[in-house]
């Protein structure tokens, strides 16, 4: 059955099952790799997306679910790399295997956009099941305080890369 989807800003039109994980749409019919698989049951957070500026695990989200809605993945998050969070990822080094990191990038996008000044408690609670095997968790919180720093000293830079249709395709 064929879907209209949008994905990081783009028309996409797959002819795929009703009940095919996004994350399997993303990753083998669309080409875009940055997405993981991690655990296949939505409890790693390796696969999450935001559908419509939320953060959701596209191994557990049906296509059918996702329709109609702007999609952003990891390689939509900005164009050229400068979205607060990737730019303070970068900064404090982050990424130890890099395997999760994608998925936990757009859980700390996701929370930035609705929190723009989170707490240490926001932090753990928006990025509660995103796991990190390498344990990377206290740079991950400092990152994302990095960010939120950035984004409130270039807000429109923020906003672009948070709203822009040609580069996260959210709102």
């Amino acid at each position: 059955m064929p879907f209209k989807l949008n994905i990081n800003g783009r028309p996409a039109t797959v002819d795929v099952a009703a009940d095919m994980p996004l994350l399997w749409v993303i990753r083998d019919v669309l080409n875009l790799r940055g997405t993981k698989y991690g655990c296949g049951m939505g409890l790693c957070g390796a696969c999450t997306v935001h559908i419509g500026g939320r953060a959701v695990r596209s191994c557990q989200t049906p296509v059918s679910a996702a329709a109609g809605a702007k999609i952003t993945t990891i390689e939509g998050l900005s164009p050229d790399g400068s979205h607060p969070v990737q730019v303070a990822w970068a900064e404090f080094d982050v990424p130890q295997c890099g395997y999760c990191q994608a998925g936990q990038m757009m859980s700390a996008a996701a929370l930035l956009a609705k929190t723009p000044k989170p707490s240490d408690q926001d932090i753990d609670s928006a990025m509660n099941g995103n796991i990190c095997r390498c344990g990377t968790y206290l740079r991950i919180r400092q990152a994302i305080h990095k960010a939120a720093s950035l984004a409130t000293s270039h807000p429109r830079h923020a906003a672009q890369a948070v709203h822009s249709n040609t580069g996260s395709g959210q709102e």
